[in-house]
């Protein structure tokens, strides 16, 4: 079994995930993905991050009837911070050693890649693919990581939370139902 593994904060989820989930499944031929939100992200210590529990929701509201897609808490259940190393080699247990890994993130983790846990344990566990986004050029070839060329969608998160906050339209840039879950729980107002 082919496994995308697509972590995040998801906070919250938008059409560019979903969208780079879909092109992975097809561009690289996997049996599905696992969305995964992150209790609490390393890398992005001091920011303010919406409760788990509604990150959550709306990622399970936005693959809600796509069977390639699957949901999983086993981040926000261990607690603590989220490693991918840690959540690989749980993976890797629970789907047994015959399951294909692949470890999407955007080009954007690039410029992190030296402050990740253990790297080189990521690279033997899951083909790291790093999908191309805008504003963040991948040269050449990189030993170890498959690059995921797609139209990436130059959406953002914290482009999303900016435009709640001043009252501004987010329609096409999350699902349907995850913008109504935004307005219904008040979330990101300020």
């Amino acid at each position: 079994m082919r496994i995308g593994i697509l972590g995040g904060t998801f906070d919250p989820i938008h059409n560019g995930h979903l969208y780079l989930a879909e092109e992975a499944i097809k561009k690289l031929n996997l049996d599905k993905i696992v969305f995964i939100p992150t209790y609490l992200t390393p890398h992005k210590s001091g920011s303010k991050i919406t409760h788990t529990e509604h990150r959550y929701n709306m990622a399970r509201l936005a693959i809600a009837g796509r069977s390639a897609f699957e949901l999983s808490d086993i981040e926000i259940k261990r607690k603590g911070k989220s490693y991918s190393i840690d959540t690989l080699r749980q993976l890797n247990e629970e789907y047994g050693r015959d399951a294909e890994m692949y470890f999407i993130t955007g080009s954007d983790a690039l410029r992190d890649l030296d402050k990740w846990k253990d790297l080189d344990g990521i690279l033997k566990l899951s083909r790291f693919v790093l999908a191309r986004r805008p504003g963040f050029v991948v040269e050449g070839s990189m030993p170890g990581f498959v690059i995921l060329d797609i139209d990436a969608k130059d959406i953002s998160a914290s482009d999303i939370r900016r435009r709640i906050r001043d009252g501004l339209d987010i329609t096409g840039l999350v699902p349907g139902k995850v913008r109504d879950y935004i307005e219904t729980n008040r979330l990101y107002k300020g």
